[in-house]
Formats: C-alpha cells, structure tokens, sequence
C-alpha cells in the first residue's frame, strides 16, 4: 500500500505520524522499551495530545532482533500468531545522552538521541541498513489506521523471497501483498505468500504478521522496503547472517525447521492427472506399462475424483470407479508402491460429512450462526474450523481411517480460498485467518501421517502456505502452463520459495495446463527429476510418457535412474535442510553472494550445495553461467572453467549437471528405487580438487541419520582418500582414474 503521493506529497486524505525523538528509556530484563513522540517536545504543553508510539525492543535468538511498534494497546488481540521457537538471549543495552544501543549477537541496534529520528543495524560495527528518517511511522487513512515501517536499500542491494512467487526473482521494483490466492503460475498471485525478505548485504527482514502484509519494494521509496499493516501495532526482525544460507538458517530456527521427508518420497511419482477419466484399470494400465518399460515408479496419487463426483471431500473412494478400494491399495503395495490422494479441507453439500459437521459446528459461521458455504469449487461447500480442537479431530479421524486402509500420503490441496466474513470456533480474527489457515490444516493433516506412519514417514504435497509451513513438507508449485515459458516460471517460484525457508519443492513436469508437446515434455523431464521431488501431472491430459514419443520413454528412465543413483548424495542434502534449513533446491545467489553473476540468475540452481543444474528452457539449445572454478559436468565429464556464460546444445538425455570445485558426490549402486543402504557399493565422484585442498562429507541412511563419511585430500598429485562405508570406490571426473570397489578405509591415488 502506498501511503505518500510521489517524494513530497501524500495520498488524498492520508496523515502520517512519524516519531521524532526519544523521549523516555526503560530496561527491564532482556527489553529495551522506548517512548518516541510524533514531535519534539519543547515543553510540558508538548506533551498533551499525540500520538506517541512506543517500541519494545528484544532479542528472540542471537543476531536476531525484534521491534516492536505500538499506538494503541487497547485494542482487542484474538490472533492468530506464528508459533515462533525463541532462544532469548540477554542483550547488551548502552544509553547515554547521544544514543541508544541494543546489541544482540554480532547484530546492534542503535537509534541517536539528536537530529532526525532513525534505527541503525549494525553488525560488527558495520552499518546493515536502517530505518532511515520517516522510514516508521503511524498512518490514518480513509481505510483506517495502519503502520508502517521502511527498511533502506544500498546501490545493488537485491530483494529476494516473499513466498511462491513467478513475477522477476529479484524483488526490486514490485508491490507485493502478503494474501494467498487461487492464482496459479503466470500472475503476480501465489498460493505461498510469506511475509520475509532477505537481501545479498546480509540480512533478512520477517514481518510477524500473519495477515495481509503490503510490500512496497523499492516501488513507493525506490532506495526502501516498505511494508506496512492495517491497525495499531507493527512487528518485525531484523535477521543477521551474513550469508544467505546463515540467514536461512537463524530464520527457519525461529519459525521452524522443515521436516525430513521420507526417502522413498524422492522417488517418481506419477498421478491420475485431474479431470481425465480412469479407474482401477487405468491406474493398472499405467503402472503396468510403466513396468513393462522397465521405468522405475515408486508413488501412485489418486487426484480428486478417487472421490464421487459433487462430494469432494468426503474422503470416501467412489464405489463407482474403485469398488475394492482396500484391495486395490493392498495390490498397489505389493509391486513396491506407495499411495497418496488428493484432500482439501472443504466439505460440500452433496457430502456424506456435511450434515454432521454443520450439526456439530465443525465449520467456519457467518456472523448469524449459519455456516458460511459457497459455490465456487464444489456447489454449497463450508469450510473445516482447524481453531476448533473437535472439528480437527473428527477431521483427523476420517484420514486415519484412509491411512489405516493404505493411504500413505496426502495431497493437501487449496486452502487458499478462506473467506474474511466469517467467525472462527476460538474467536481468532478472520483476516488474520486467511494466510494462517494452511498452516493449521497442513500441521493437522502432517500429524495424522506421524501418529500413523510414525515420526520420519510423515510427508504431504502443500499446495497454500504461509510462515512456519516449512515444517510440514513437501511444498508443491502447481497449476502452470505446458510451454516452456511456464516452466522457467515454476523454477522462479520455487526459487524464491527456497529463499523463504522452505526445503523441499516440487512442480508438474510437463505443465498442468495444456498438453506439451514431446520436445517440452522430455525437457521437463529432466527438470523434473533433478528437483527434490518429481511428479507427473497434468489437468486434462495424462503424463505418461508413451504418450508423447518412444524417447520420452528412455529420457524418463535415464533421469529416473539417475536420481535414484544420486541419493546418497541428494538424500544427504534433505539432512542438511531438515538441521539447517537450507533448501535443497538453491538459487545460486545463496552459495555465490559475493558473485555479482548470480544476483538475479533464475533460470539455473545448485541441487544442494555442490551440483549446478541448468534445465534447458527450449528444444535444443541452453544459456548457462559458471561461477569461479573448474566445474565438470557429471555425465559428459566435460570441464567449464568459471567465471563465465555458456551457450550450447542439449539431447534430450543431458543437461548441464555440474560438480562444483572441491567437492565430491557420492553415488550409489542402484538405479531403481531411491530407498536403499547408500553406504554399500557407494562411488566417490570427485569433481576437480585444488592442491593443498580437503573435502569431507557423510553418507546417511534411508533414515536420516550420518552413517558413514569420508574425505579427500589432494597433495600434489597424489589423492589421498578415506571413506568409512563397508564397500566403497572411487571415480575421478575428467580423468581414467576409476578405482574399486575397496574394502580398506584408506586409498591413495596419483594423479596422471
């Protein structure tokens, strides 16, 4: 929301109220609370009449530091709240005549008693950004009270993250609102919207609000980030790094760290698709014909209509289509399948549950006791209350019962769609409700999968999300085009998902929409399964690969097994983001900050931290950039020397898949499932190592705990290389030098 009218003036009936000064400090254990009047007070007449606002400033964790902005305090207070994790630390506090200092960490806040009212942060005595002078302020306007505050930007300074997001990855020059819609891919809505930033000059910015938070980035003031709240109070965090991953890492501490899917989650996933027709003989049909191509297959998902047509959601198998419905998912765990289905979190009239839902209140009410229903979905539909703690039971006992049959995830569509006029079970404030409802569904949904499944088993598709849903992955960006325009959208999307705290992320491969032609199609493969997660989708249209061409068939198997070759190393990768937050899909910007050749690159990630993936965004050819180093391409083992742009041509079968310098990648000995002891048979893939150097890494298990490690060291020629697993060997990219498998701990190897 933009508040001023140009440089000098402000919007038609806009007043803005800035602080002017300190005029009153208290300390009390861990808080620093400042009194600041709207204008200097001169005398004892200066005092009567306001605003004044008034700041707490604390510190939830170290290099953390939280500010909170009041004017009033009467009012009502209902929630809801992101549950934050908080390790409040015991800040160092300095006031004296000129200044006052907050210091938490390597991170200070400091705001000057004389001149113009601003906050600087500082970290090791180097100024971040501030809050510059009128960079805070209380507003009324001819909507209502809001606040706002403004953090500056430097020349260069980029804006990254603020959820799902498929406008520019660089964040410069946008209006973004923090409000979760029903707007697919292609538009500047999101069904992800998460109100943080992080910049490349060392920090990140969380806005703990959980309604509609308007961002002005470098679009009101153009040298600013504004964001700005309707009512009387404004709390934020300023997040010190420095670097993005460290930033990352200290935001998903306070608002969650995602959970740890199961490996065979990484597997190939293949669905009904949405609107087409099918049955147990279709679903048959295509698991057998993937078997019969020797395409390696691990989850089957039953989109909506494994439910009547008109009843969605009554969790219920229509009898119509599935007649044995527990015989059938016993059929498909039998050839080594998982199953997931499709949920939503809206009962419509024509369901088996609305009745008992409406009768026990189970639903979100309009303000005169009825429930509130719509048309729009599912004809009549109401909306589950996850604020009342029997609505979610009830809700959480109907999918136990799919869980116990055989239902091994879920897909937890929607939940972006959540009216404001309506009354919640526990009274929270319904605009606050519309970005916090995901959070609440998807938490309740992970937990059945944990009490059922057991704690490391739990795994969901999200589809909507705010703050904090990170813990409950995996994160899906759905709903885009069959062209190659949407695909490079879907990877801005996850991109900057990934630079909101989010670990896991997945897309349609092939587009929803549409049906791609082979060419998009075999490219999208390729994308697909070098992402953490990778399903076939589509909307009206399957996604088997025989339907498009033979070769689509050979590229999908190439890429499939080669992912499930990668898992000792990928799997390894989700460890890390479940204890560091770190997603496992990276913007290269979040390894190279210090390149200003990654700043805006969107068309091109790290598979953690060590693999360069560039998916080729058209039938043949694909422009790439190498940071500084040799890199080798693990396929074609061919070297890029880095800093530089590549322009080349692709088959279907490759993609620039680069090992980064100094790194290693261990591999393993089986290419048709993902779930499987990584240690044994596993190869050591060195990329190119500089003299002097040292690389070390572990191997997990399935489970996610460390169970082997090794380390290479290169002096002169001569590789000297430990590895602790049972049977190990080793690969040298770029050279002949292939050696194993071994069964000693120690290995030296002269280089030719």
């Amino acid at each position: 929301m933009k508040f001023s009218d140009g440089n000098w003036m402000m919007q038609p009936g806009v007043r803005a109220h800035y602080p002017a000064e300190i005029y009153e400090v208290e300390e009390s254990p861990g808080r620093l609370r400042l009194i600041a009047p709207t204008r200097h007070i001169g005398h004892r007449g200066d005092t009567l009449e306001g605003p004044i606002l008034t700041l707490d400033i604390t510190s939830p964790a170290p290099d953390v530091i939280r500010v909170q902005t009041t004017h009033f305090e009467g009012g009502p207070d209902c929630g809801p709240h992101f549950p934050l994790f908080t390790d409040p630390v015991q800040p160092r506090i300095k006031t004296d005549d000129s200044k006052v200092v907050f210091e938490s960490g390597a991170l200070s806040l400091e705001i000057p008693r004389e001149g113009n009212w601003r906050i600087d942060f500082a970290a090791n005595g180097q100024l971040l950004t501030q809050s510059p002078w009128r960079g805070m302020a209380y507003a009324q306007t001819p909507e209502g009270p809001h606040m706002l505050g403004q953090i500056s930007l430097e020349v260069g300074e980029c804006v990254y993250g603020l959820g799902e997001r498929f406008t520019n990855f660089v964040k410069n020059g946008q209006v973004i609102d923090i409000w979760n819609r029903d707007g697919g891919t292609g538009s500047d809505q999101a069904y992800k919207n998460v109100p943080f930033y992080l910049t490349n000059r060392g920090y990140g910015v969380f806005v703990n609000h959980p309604e509609n938070v308007s961002f002005e980035v470098a679009s009101e003031k153009v040298s600013r980030v504004q964001f700005s709240v309707p009512g009387e109070k404004l709390d934020y965090f300023v997040i010190y790094g420095p670097s993005p991953k460290e930033i990352l890492e200290k935001y998903t501490a306070l608002t969650g760290r995602p959970a740890l899917p199961p490996a065979w989650t990484f597997g190939l996933w293949l669905t009904t698709s949405f609107t087409t027709n099918y049955d147990e003989a279709t679903v048959t049909e295509f698991i057998q014909g993937m078997a019969d191509r020797d395409l390696p297959l691990h989850v089957f998902h039953f989109d909506c209509f494994w439910m009547k047509d008109f009843h969605w959601c009554d969790l219920q198998w229509d009898e119509r289509v599935f007649p044995d419905p527990k015989g059938m998912l016993q059929r498909l765990h039998d050839r080594g399948l998982k199953v997931c289905v499709w949920i939503n979190p809206y009962i419509a009239q024509r369901s088996r549950l609305f009745s008992e839902a409406k009768e026990k209140g189970y639903l979100l009410k309009k303000a005169n006791g009825g429930v509130w229903q719509t048309d729009q979905w599912q004809p009549g539909m109401g909306i589950v209350d996850f604020t009342n703690p029997d609505a979610k039971a009830w809700y959480q006992g109907l999918l136990g019962e799919l869980v116990e049959m055989g239902v091994d995830s879920f897909k937890t569509d929607f939940g972006e769609r959540i009216p404001t006029d309506v009354v919640y079970h526990n009274g929270a404030d319904p605009v606050g409700m519309h970005n916090y409802y995901p959070y609440l569904y998807n938490q309740a949904v992970f937990e059945v999968l944990e009490q059922k499944r057991g704690k490391g088993e739990a795994c969901l598709f999200a589809r909507s999300a705010t703050a904090g849903c990170q813990q409950y992955p995996v994160h899906w960006g759905g709903d885009c085009d069959s062209k190659y325009e949407s695909m490079a959208e879907s990877l801005r999307g996850g991109l900057s998902l990934g630079l909101s705290g989010f670990g896991f992320w997945s897309h349609d491969i092939g587009g929803f929409e549409g049906l791609p032609p082979a060419d998009l199609y075999k490219r999208w493969v390729a994308f697909g399964l070098m992402s953490s997660h990778s399903r076939l989708h589509g909307s009206s249209s399957y996604r088997v690969p025989w339907y498009y061409d033979d070769e689509a068939c050979d590229v999908l198997r190439h890429f499939t097994r080669l992912k499930c070759r990668l898992m000792p190393y990928l799997y390894g990768q989700a460890v890390i983001a479940h204890q560091k937050g770190w997603p496992v899909m990276r913007a290269m910007v979040a390894e190279f900050e210090a390149d200003p050749g990654c700043e805006a690159i969107d068309r091109q990630y790290l598979l953690g931290d060590s693999l360069l993936v560039a998916p080729v965004f058209s039938p043949d050819h694909c422009s790439f950039y190498v940071p500084q180093g040799t890199w080798i391409d693990l396929q074609s083992e061919r070297s890029y020397q880095g800093p530089g742009w590549f322009k080349e041509s692709f088959d279907f079968f490759s993609l620039p898949l680069l090992v980064r310098p100094n790194t290693v990648i261990p591999v393993g000995n089986l290419h048709s499932r993902p779930d499987y002891d990584y240690r044994s048979g596993v190869t050591l893939l060195v990329g190119s190592l500089d003299d002097g150097v040292t690389t070390e890494g572990n191997i997990p298990s399935p489970t996610g705990e460390w169970t082997a490690s090794y380390s290479i060291t290169r002096n002169g020629n001569d590789l000297i290389v430990k590895c602790s697993a049972p049977s190990w060997s080793l690969k040298v990219l770029g050279s002949e030098i292939a050696v194993g498998p071994v069964s000693e701990d120690r290995l030296k190897v002269t280089l030719s």
